[in-house]
């Protein structure tokens, strides 16, 4: 695995954190880290992103981060909420990250961000007919269905609660419904979009129409100026 310098916050990620991982599944892995604040000050800026494979693992600058959670990126906020024996590196600064987690949560962005990603897992779904392909596609064609389960789920949670809620209460429910999916039910995943779809049309959300820019900004200068070297 490659790993950046100045790690802030990282941990184990996935279904491992859901509950849904399996004797099979790959491990991965999310970070964030600080770029030193001077490499910012030339032509070219630091690299975004740190990406490595076997083990999957992939760390973002501070910045990036920042704008990714913003935005309501589900795969990249869920590192603020694991749970605590998942961490595998937190420094002072990554706690305060944790700390300002709730800033970071928009009603409308939670809603279109969920939603998006499990609409992508479920054209995945469609695209695929009725069932009657390999046995390593409908492996993961049940891995996309108890995924796209498992946004729409998680993601309502969070527009009504403003807590995420990483490990799964009843996993077995989730591996259920990917095996029904991928035995040719595409049907019951497209009801179960449409359930949710109008049930975040009518739930009454516990999130601010907007983020708190200010306190993730604050956060963010507070990295700069740790680390910071004149030169």
């Amino acid at each position: 695995m490659i790993e950046p310098a100045n790690v802030l916050l990282s941990g184990i990620v996935g279904s491992t954190a859901y509950g849904l991982a399996g004797p099979g599944s790959d491990i991965d892995r999310l970070g964030v880290f600080a770029a030193p604040t001077t490499a910012f000050h030339g032509l070219a800026f630091p690299a975004d992103s740190v990406v490595s494979s076997k083990p999957d693992a992939t760390f973002h600058e501070a910045r990036r981060y920042a704008n990714l959670a913003l935005g309501g990126n589900p795969t990249v906020s869920e590192l603020m909420w694991l749970p605590e024996d998942l961490y595998e590196t937190r420094h002072p600064l990554g706690d305060d990250l944790i700390g300002i987690r709730t800033a970071f949560l928009s009603a409308k962005r939670v809603r279109d961000s969920y939603l998006g990603y499990a609409t992508q897992q479920f054209k995945r779904l469609e695209a695929r007919g009725d069932g009657s392909f390999s046995a390593d596609t409908r492996k993961r064609t049940a891995k996309h269905a108890r995924h796209l389960l498992r946004l729409c789920a998680q993601g309502l949670d969070l527009y009504v609660t403003g807590h995420l809620r990483l490990r799964l209460d009843d996993p077995q429910r989730f591996l259920e419904f990917g095996e029904r999916v991928a035995a040719g039910d595409v049907d019951l995943a497209r009801r179960m979009m449409a359930d949710y779809e109008s049930r975040f049309d009518t739930a009454p959300a516990a999130l601010p129409s907007e983020p708190d820019r200010p306190a993730v900004e604050s956060w963010l200068h507070r990295v700069r100026a740790r680390f910071f070297e004149a030169t």
